[in-house]
């Protein structure tokens, strides 16, 4: 059967998150994470290393995972990219314990460098755009700039969430989008069958009709076919009775 225009579906179109800025940005943050560890954190010596690392991971894996799990669940979806901002939001507080505990400085508004950090992280998506300052940023840049850019991944994807729960206000989640699905299926299908009732009386008055007419052409048929048979034996006959009068008379 045909899908109709008011077609319920059950799974959601699945989402491209490499086109959103929010993942692309994600995915700086855990290679940036991942260089500042291997050029300021001891290998062996802190296990803040492995916590840095680990965090900007589950930050970037849980994005994926949450917008593949959409295509189903929204609920889950949900609770994938929260888990993603909390992985961030630890994240960013070891970055600021490493400045606090060192003794930098965070890059604050007024000076020129937050002034162009801010604006670079903020029209700048892509590892392209980053990855060839990771061995020349100092370690107290790396900070900086690995802060600012989660501000504005937790701002988008709050952002983001934010559209998630509408539609999941407005269009429930897995169970309630199978019961529409299943519902409206059904009521097409009551629709048809009412309609093919409906039909059925008119269908079965121009079969009687139909039978009607072609009993009465066959009747008519039947009467021009015996007049036909008819005319056709009696010429026979008075050709058979010519033939023999001529016969006759050439005697």
């Amino acid at each position: 059967m045909a899908e109709t225009s008011n077609t319920q579906h059950v799974l959601k179109s699945q989402a491209n998150w490499d086109a959103l800025y929010f993942y692309q940005k994600s995915d700086v943050i855990y290679q940036l994470a991942f260089a500042f560890c291997d050029r300021f954190i001891h290998l062996y010596k802190d296990r803040t290393r492995d916590q840095v690392i680990q965090a900007a991971r589950s930050c970037k894996q849980n994005i994926v995972e949450g917008l593949a799990d959409g295509v189903a669940s929204t609920e889950m979806q949900l609770k994938l990219l929260n888990v993603a901002r909390a992985s961030l939001k630890e994240l960013r507080e070891d970055f600021e314990d490493y400045i606090k505990s060192r003794h930098l400085q965070f890059f604050v508004s007024g000076e020129p460098r937050y002034a162009d950090m801010l604006n670079y992280c903020r029209y700048h998506n892509r590892l392209s755009d980053y990855e060839p300052f990771f061995a020349q940023w100092t370690d107290e840049q790396m900070c900086n700039y690995a802060i600012t850019l989660c501000h504005f991944i937790d701002r988008m994807m709050m952002s983001f969430l934010k559209k998630l729960e509408q539609e999941f206000i407005t269009e429930g989640g897995i169970k309630e989008r199978m019961h529409r699905a299943r519902t409206g299926y059904r009521q097409q299908q009551d629709e048809r069958l009412k309609q093919l009732e409906a039909e059925l009386p008119r269908l079965k008055q121009a079969l009687a009709e139909a039978q009607a007419e072609a009993a009465k052409w066959k009747a008519a048929f039947e009467d021009l076919k015996q007049r036909a048979l008819k005319m056709y034996y009696e010429k026979e006959e008075e050709i058979k009775r010519l033939k023999e009068l001529l016969g006759e008379e050439n005697l």
